[in-house]
């Protein structure tokens, strides 16, 4: 699979990703000739499928175009759900997937949101399908449980991620996370040697360049802190434990990227800024970043939940890959 065409849109206004497809690819292809690309899975924006007319592209975004289709976007089958109570939810999220719908997005149409489905959508149709099995009911759905957040993983990060289902579990459970209590620990694939080490800086909005980042000013910004540990080293590459003492947007993939090892799959971050990129060799389709175990004390039995689980299968297979010597 090879990109035929990237388009770095430097509008002043967004527009209509059909209309930027047109407008910039040789010839001024037709409409159906575009729309043609976009049904058949051949266009990304940003590094993840579109498929959506309505998507309108932002200035500062790249609009890639495939010779062959990409993955489908995960749905429903999907999503594996590890463990469910009157209080609580626990799920592990694929990669590709949002946690929660965008506010700016929640009028969508269904058929729209389908395209694009996100964790708190298919959660509940889950969590109703499996109660309407569970009474033999002719129906395909029960009523719909209620999710509450509590916290987020990156939309290409895939792994454990828990809801609450009610605003008492929520409070108490968002307590754990905001006092360090609960326990987060990511698997990551980069590229290099990285020693164990404790990372700890102060997260600002716009580093520079539109990104989050560090900042040498300690008296601004939100205090990061992320703890790594080598957990094997495959060919040229390093597998890493990941654990968060607080819980940033995105990081883990940018205390890496600034430490020169830009996690594995990482199109956004990939290293300082002010510094060359650092270009990734890797070849993998998408990010090496896997939420590998969450622990916390349960909002209303007091009891220790813990839960573990491994790299997906497509990761499972990449390392596999990695770990095979070279033939010649």
């Amino acid at each position: 699979m090879k990109i035929i065409q990237k388009i770095d849109f430097d509008g002043e206004k967004a527009e209509a990703v059909l209309a930027v497809m047109r407008s910039k690819m040789p010839g001024e292809p037709s409409w159906s000739a575009v729309r043609k690309l976009l049904r058949g899975r051949k266009v990304a924006i940003g590094g993840v499928i579109c498929l959506d007319e309505g998507r309108r592209v932002t200035t500062g975004e790249t609009l890639a175009i495939y010779d062959q289709p990409l993955p489908p976007p995960p749905t429903d089958e999907d999503v594996n759900v590890c463990h469910v109570d009157e209080d609580i939810i626990v799920v592990e999220k694929p990669s590709g997937m949002l946690t929660l719908r965008r506010h700016t997005d929640l009028s969508w149409t269904w058929a729209r949101k389908n395209l694009h489905p996100t964790l708190d959508e298919c959660v509940p149709r889950l969590i109703g399908q499996h109660a309407a099995e569970k009474k033999n009911s002719h129906r395909k759905y029960t009523k719909l449980p209620k999710l509450f957040p509590v916290h987020r993983i990156d939309r290409d990060s895939s792994g454990l991620l828990v809801f609450a289902r009610n605003e008492e579990a929520q409070t108490k459970v968002i307590h754990q996370f905001a006092q360090h209590d609960a326990v987060r620990k990511y698997f990551a694939l980069v590229p290099g040697k990285l020693k164990d080490q404790t990372v700890r800086s102060q997260f600002i909005r716009d580093r520079g360049d539109g990104l989050r980042g560090s900042t040498e000013d300690l008296t601004i910004g939100e205090h990061a802190v992320t703890h790594f540990k080598t957990i094997q080293q495959i060919a040229g590459f390093s597998e890493l434990q990941c654990t968060l003492e607080t819980g940033r947007t995105n990081q883990i993939r940018i205390h890496l990227a600034e430490l020169g090892h830009p996690i594995c799959g990482d199109i956004k971050y990939r290293g300082k800024f002010g510094k060359p990129k650092i270009r990734d060799r890797s070849g993998i389709e998408r990010l090496a970043l896997h939420a590998a175990e969450l622990c916390f004390v349960h909002p209303t039995k007091d009891t220790k939940m813990k839960f573990e689980t491994n790299w997906t299968k497509q990761m499972r297979a990449f390392i596999k890959k990695l770990q095979t010597p070279r033939q010649g």
